[in-house]
């Protein structure tokens, strides 16, 4: 009868756990699997635009997932700036597409004349009749809009009706965030 001893068990278990990793690519020369890339599926809110209706506004321009979107305006100023840099994305999250989409796509009412793209900062960004579009967070569902007449960034957030111009009436026309000088 044959005895192992502790030592000549750990170099059995050693050389067996040496062939596994060889055998799945665990050499000194392989490089890891790429993590698969997100498809630019439908399930980006900023692929798709379209018009729906929202109680006491009208008909507005949603993104993909049916959400009130808005602009930030001053004055006759289009797209005042909204940034990761001032936070203002944190509160008024921006809709780039996604990598390898050149362009969102026109759903039901949208004149899909008036939509288009902006490229910031290595990024290409939906617009509607050359705004840039934003959702809100305080908007937890299709059909809300508490985002309607915030002042707040150095402007006033409207939702766009579906001609592509802001719609000023109708919203809270509170503060929010930062003021901007509001």
């Amino acid at each position: 009868m044959r005895t192992f001893t502790n030592t000549s068990l750990l170099g059995i278990a050693a050389v067996a756990a040496a062939v596994l990793l060889a055998g799945c690519g665990g050499g000194s020369g392989s490089k890891p699997a790429a993590a698969p890339k997100p498809s630019a599926s439908s399930s980006n809110p900023a692929t798709k635009f379209s018009i729906a209706s929202v109680s006491g506004i009208g008909n507005v321009v949603v993104d993909g997932k049916g959400r009130t979107v808005y602009v930030l305006t001053s004055g006759s100023r289009k797209n005042v700036p909204c940034t990761d840099a001032n936070g203002c994305t944190k509160l008024w999250p921006d809709l780039a597409l996604p990598d390898g989409v050149s362009a969102a796509t026109a759903g039901s009412g949208l004149k899909a004349s008036l939509l288009g793209t902006k490229m910031m900062n290595g990024e290409t960004y939906a617009t509607y009749n050359g705004w840039l579009v934003y959702d809100y967070s305080g908007d937890s569902s299709p059909g809300d809009a508490n985002g309607q007449g915030i002042k707040s960034f150095g402007g006033i957030w409207y939702v766009l009706d579906d001609s592509g111009n802001p719609v000023t009436s109708g919203g809270s026309g509170g503060g929010y965030g930062n003021s901007g000088g509001y």
